[in-house]
């Protein structure tokens, strides 16, 4: 046997020590991921709110022995793991806020939680798994401290509040957290986050290389009449009548005006308010609404055609409109290399079969922010149980969203083996 080969097989044995090390590593966390991810589950806390969600990292990630900063965005945390060989700095992304919607789930660990969201009482519910995300990361960060003297560069454990949008009058979220610099000092070179999903089988990832998840902005339309008797509109200019040729309108730009085979487009009126009572005209209506894309030309195109639109149809009825469009959450962009690059990560960790293209979703993600400062890669994880199907699964945001555990484990994998993989192909 020559030397060379002596040499392959020391290094494959090196490998697949670590690769075994590594594996027992999550065996041992997943009970503690599970037991995390109920404690969150059950004391959910909203949006620029999760105050005691806050402590409970931090007090972890402080057991881990790293660095750890608090008060970023309001109640972030970060966690900084040096490993003890030179390298690449990974961060990696929980999102830690629950939602305004009461629980309906029979669980042990059900949200009794109450709470005030715009001044209106309602419960309060980790229900899009944010509380999973939150454990995963926790379990990926007790694996990788671990690991520390094999780490090659430094990892930032990042949890963010806030990704379902700080309160009325606050700022928040991902937007909030880069700005106050949290991808700075030391300076990250790439970025790592998944999503679980109630509709997508455990053991399944799920992925698109480039946009995928929207862009989404939302709009407000004020149109201006002529306020009337009910029984007498002749004499006023029914702001109701052109809100309702508006909407119209404003759908015929996605059917009719909007190449949809390059990429989806979504525009919708969720609300629409004016008027008092049943017998009066009034002057003013108001409508709001979201407009979600994932390609920047045609959003700048259909931005142009609602505001040309919007102004158009109402003076030919005699009113007048104004509309307001905000810039909004970015594309969620995948870097297409980095996405090359990694998906061997993925395939590792779940099996070939497991790892599945997928198209876009019209849904939106703040982690789009990061994006646009440092390549990421986002994907999807499985948590919706074998034995339901896909249809009568509840959707994210409902009082019956549901989360199967035992597909947590496969995410706290994914992280660490991307993680890892990356600082073996980039260390200096």
């Amino acid at each position: 046997m020559n030397k060379i080969t002596i040499i392959l097989i020391l290094i494959s044995l090196a490998i697949n020590a670590q690769t075994n090390n590594t594996s027992n590593l999550i065996d041992n966390i997943e009970p503690k991921v599970i037991e995390w991810r109920r404690d969150f589950h059950q004391n959910p806390e909203l949006s620029n709110r999760e105050f005691e969600t806050s402590k409970k990292i931090a007090a972890h990630l402080k057991s881990l022995g790293m660095e750890v900063q608090t008060g970023i965005a309001h109640t972030g945390v970060v966690g900084i793991l040096k490993g003890s060989k030179p390298g690449p700095i990974v961060a990696l992304r929980a999102d830690i806020d629950g939602l305004p919607v009461t629980e309906r789930v029979a669980l042990p660990f059900a949200s009794k939680v109450k709470s005030t969201y715009n001044g209106i009482e309602t419960g309060v519910m980790h229900a899009c798994g944010h509380d999973t995300h939150t454990a995963m990361l926790m379990g990926t960060a007790q694996v990788l401290s671990k690991l520390q003297k094999d780490l090659k560069g430094t990892v930032k454990f990042i949890f963010q509040p806030a990704e379902e949008g700080a309160p009325q009058g606050e700022e928040g979220g991902a937007e909030l957290m880069v700005k106050e610099g949290v991808l700075k000092d030391p300076d990250v070179d790439v970025i790592f986050g998944l999503h679980i999903s109630s509709q997508t089988d455990i053991g399944k990832i799920t992925y698109k290389p480039g946009g995928t998840m929207a862009a989404a902005q939302r709009f407000v339309i004020k149109v201006h009449g002529k306020q009337a008797h009910g029984s007498r509109p002749w004499s006023g200019v029914d702001p109701i009548v052109v809100s309702a040729q508006i909407i119209n309108g404003l759908q015929t730009i996605i059917s009719r005006d909007t190449e949809l085979t390059k990429e989806a487009a979504v525009i919708t009126v969720g609300l629409i308010r004016g008027g008092v009572r049943s017998n009066i005209i009034p002057e003013e209506v108001e409508m709001i609404g979201t407009i979600r894309t994932l390609d920047y030309k045609m959003q700048e195109k259909l931005n142009k055609m609602m505001e040309f639109r919007v102004k158009s149809i109402a003076e030919s009825y005699g009113a007048t409109a104004e509309i307001i469009i905000e810039s909004g959450l970015p594309i969620t962009y995948n870097d297409i290399n980095l996405t090359t690059k990694m998906l061997p990560s993925l395939l590792r960790s779940a099996g070939k079969e497991n790892v599945i293209l997928v198209n876009a979703i019209t849904g939106a993600e703040d982690f789009s922010f990061y994006q646009k400062e440092v390549p990421g890669l986002y994907f999807f994880l499985g948590g919706k149980p074998l034995n339901i199907t896909k249809e009568n699964a509840s959707s994210h945001h409902t009082p019956d969203f549901y989360i199967d555990e035992s597909g947590l484990k496969l995410g706290v994998t994914a992280m660490v083996n991307l993680t890892l993989d990356y600082m073996n192909a980039y260390a200096e």
